[in-house]
């Protein structure tokens, strides 16, 4: 067993078995956020078995061998806490947010989740249904469909275009074969990222899970990261829908969590459209008034990640809106960011990254973040500073190469006209 100090109260242990523990000591609060991270989720899908990750995700909370269903609902929330999950392309994430005094507790509600679940064949003939209708509220909320839609058509072959969700064939196929097969291949300590943040110490949360049984078991590496091809390009997807509005995401394949150009890319993309003070915002809806809502955004995976523009505008001033942020994204492409807008936006984005540290389950998020991205810990004055050495130059680079809407595939979801 290999413990470092990262940080000023923050701690890294690497285990024998491949199980790796981080922690952070808050002293001026009274709480814990503990979360468990498995490295196995939707993008290690195949088209047959899409959805599995999140079907899986849902039943381990049907009951386990210690727990019920209603055990499980109550066990935290009836003390203050809160439990909560979800899958996404490179990970699935169970996390607890309690008081100190219940982190045993939190971390034996999560161990029982991720390693004990029953996975009953009754169980699935319920949830299956849960999940279904899951499905179905997002066909009918045209603002996420249409994100669907666009990363299917970005990635058509690959599974990052896959629907996390799965599609209403692939879950009704899914049984509990499957599920119980992906628990054995990817729900084991060495693919498993443990992370707590709070009134803790590192040794007390050692303890604890040693005594849940986390550090037995023979050394077995985590399953390999998914790696994507590129993206299509420059295609233009419409799909007609008795709607009120139409709704257009534009987008790009871009590169990996780890690419040192990913504090470049979020400067873009808050200048562009972070806020109110954007230039989209500004443009198309304060100066053009063509939309409530516009916006641009960035994911990054581990194998790649996506830049876009999402806008939601009347049928009758759908076209005004796309070549509104058309002219925008050319203007960067053409001239990059003037210094004051990337002031600006340096501002914003190092505040928003401070700010989000005064939450317990930011710091955990933060702490699980470097070792699922596979990359060192950086302190916060450290990566403050790397924003700000973010040059015009390799802003206006990255602009030239990831936003020329020639390069952008879309997906427009409402009326035809």
């Amino acid at each position: 067993m290999r413990t470092v100090q990262l940080d000023e109260a923050l701690y890294r242990t690497d285990l024998p078995n491949g199980l790796v523990v981080v922690t952070e000591h808050l002293s001026g609060v009274r709480s814990a956020a503990a979360g468990i991270w498995v490295r196995t989720a939707s993008g290690h899908e195949s088209p047959a078995k899409m959805g599995v990750s999140h079907l899986l995700e849902h039943m381990v909370f049907k009951g386990t061998e210690r727990r019920t269903a209603r055990e499980i609902a109550l066990a935290l929330e009836v003390r203050g806490g809160s439990l909560d999950a979800y899958t996404s392309r490179d990970h699935t994430s169970f996390q607890a947010h309690v008081l100190d005094a219940d982190l045993p507790l939190a971390l034996d509600v999560l161990t029982d989740l991720v390693r004990r679940p029953l996975l009953r064949e009754s169980d699935l003939a319920l949830e299956r249904n849960v999940v279904l209708e899951e499905l179905n509220g997002v066909l009918d909320t045209p603002d996420d469909l249409v994100f669907e839609l666009f990363g299917e058509t970005l990635w058509p072959t690959h599974s990052y275009g896959y629907s996390i969700l799965g599609t209403a064939a692939t879950v009704t196929g899914l049984g509990t074969a499957d599920l119980r097969a992906l628990h054995d291949r990817g729900y084991y300590p060495g693919n498993a990222v443990i992370a707590v943040a709070g009134n803790v110490t590192h040794d007390q949360v050692l303890d604890l899970l040693r005594g849940e049984g986390w550090f037995e078991g023979d050394a077995k590496p985590p399953i390999a990261p998914v790696v994507a091809g590129p993206g299509v390009h420059g295609t233009h997807r419409v799909e007609t829908s008795d709607l009120q509005q139409v709704h257009v995401v534009m987008g790009t394949d871009t590169f990996g969590s780890a690419d040192p150009r990913r504090w470049g890319l979020a400067l873009l993309t808050s200048a562009l459209g972070g806020g109110m003070s954007s230039r989209l915002f500004q443009r198309v809806r304060e100066e053009l008034g063509l939309c409530y809502a516009v916006s641009a955004w960035h994911q990054h995976y581990r194998g790649t990640g996506v830049f876009g523009v999402y806008v939601g505008t009347q049928p009758s001033t759908a076209d005004q809106a796309v070549a509104a942020i058309e002219e925008e994204l050319g203007k960067l492409v053409r001239e990059g960011l003037p210094a004051d807008e990337l002031a600006d936006a340096r501002s914003q984005l190092q505040g928003q990254v401070m700010l989000a540290l005064e939450s317990t389950s930011s710091r955990m998020h933060r702490l699980a973040a470097h070792v699922l991205q596979d990359e060192p810990y950086r302190p916060l004055d450290e990566v403050l500073r790397l924003i700000a050495g973010v040059t015009p130059e390799e802003v206006a680079q990255l602009a030239a190469e990831f936003l020329d809407p020639a390069r952008m595939t879309s997906v427009r979801l409402g009326p035809s006209h």
